[in-house]
């Protein structure tokens, strides 16, 4: 079965084709990194104009590059539909809507959360990267949500949230403190490049910032506010910073272990919690060098299986969206054209937002 995706749900304009094995035949995305960073941050408006210009090129090249000349020619349709920012996702779903009924093929909506943690299980052309079996343990870190799963198969009832944050997601307190500090935006990459280019000075090369307080070591909820606040109550105390681009790249060294460290024992902890012996991550921060450097020293420290996803398959891609409904398209599932975007997720939520203790 070849599946046409599509994903509008936040920033990227992006269609695909795959099919029921994984295989990623073709993957187009449209970045509109140049168009929000102006802003820090971004417009939901903006995102959902440029979708609207975009939507037709994305889905035409992606047939063009997977050799399918025409859409009536793949078996199925799959969009987001849930969550992101409405209006972005409203451009996705009529897009497929009416290729669905002009050509009266399959659809169905996928929830992009879903998609993240089935990445991991998409074969791209070229990689040489293992697809994990069932069960796993996931971690889903993005700009918009931080949550551990476990994932027994491949549906929302397979899915099980085990924990998630309490306020910021990571890739948010990347973006935040990057902006903080001068460094542009998206900011996460920026702040990855600086903690790896800091990392491979020589000790007596570079200065190291004082360590951070680890946020939230108990349970497997997570809170990075407080982190957030810590680097902007340091550069309030030490304003020099800000024109010292080596304590900059310190301070952003400081910050990207205190992160990595908290993600990564809370995944393993999880993943021994729920005696699972395979571990996965997804989400735009999946891509984060020492995320994944570190991931991969303590599996195999503990004689765990660690399952890293292809980079281009950690930012938002439709391929993900592809396999994903290919996996409810294949068992018979099928959405009508009553279809909504909807801006909270479908998979049960266990963590409550805010302060406090948990019942």
């Amino acid at each position: 079965m070849r599946v046409l995706a599509l994903e509008t749900s936040c920033d990227e304009t992006a269609a695909a084709v795959v099919d029921d094995q994984g295989n990623v035949l073709s993957d187009v995305v449209h970045s509109q990194i140049a168009i929000h960073a102006p802003y820090g941050g971004i417009i939901p408006e903006l995102a959902s104009r440029d979708h609207l210009r975009n939507a037709e090129y994305v889905v035409r090249e992606a047939l063009a590059r997977a050799g399918i000349v025409d859409v009536s020619s793949v078996d199925g349709i799959a969009v987001t539909c849930r969550p992101g920012l409405v209006g972005a996702l409203l451009v996705g779903v009529q897009v497929a809507k009416a290729l669905a009924f002009a050509t009266d093929l399959p659809f169905v909506g996928v929830d992009h959360l879903v998609g993240h943690l089935l990445a991991v299980r998409t074969i791209r052309p070229g990689s040489t990267n293992a697809v994990p079996a069932y069960p796993y343990l996931a971690l889903l870190v993005s700009g918009g949500h931080t949550a551990l799963y476990r994932v027994d198969g491949p549906l929302l009832t397979d899915i099980r949230e085990i924990g998630a944050t309490r306020d910021d997601a990571a890739g948010e307190a990347y973006d935040k403190t990057a902006k903080l500090l001068g460094l542009g935006y998206p900011g996460g990459p920026t702040i990855d490049r600086l903690a790896h280019d800091h990392e491979a000075l020589a000790a007596g090369d570079r200065h190291d910032e004082e360590p951070f307080t680890l946020p939230m070591l108990r349970g497997f909820e997570f809170s990075f506010s407080g982190l957030k606040t810590q680097v902007a109550q340091r550069v309030a105390k030490q304003p020099e910073i800000l024109k010292n681009p080596a304590r900059i790249a310190a301070l952003c060294a400081a910050f990207q272990e205190a992160m990595t460290r908290v993600l990564v024992q809370k995944l393993f902890l999880a993943a021994e919690a729920e005696d699972v012996t395979r571990v996965v991550i997804g989400g735009g921060v999946a891509a984060n060098r020492g995320l994944r450097a570190r991931i991969l020293r303590v599996a195999k420290k503990r004689n765990v299986e660690a399952y890293l996803p292809d980079l281009a398959s950690c930012t938002d891609n439709a391929a993900m969206i592809g396999y994903a409904g290919a996996m409810r398209l294949v068992r018979g599932e099928r959405d009508t054209l009553a279809l909504c975007a909807e801006s909270r997720t479908s998979l049960p939520r266990t963590t409550r937002k805010g302060r406090g203790e948990r019942v």
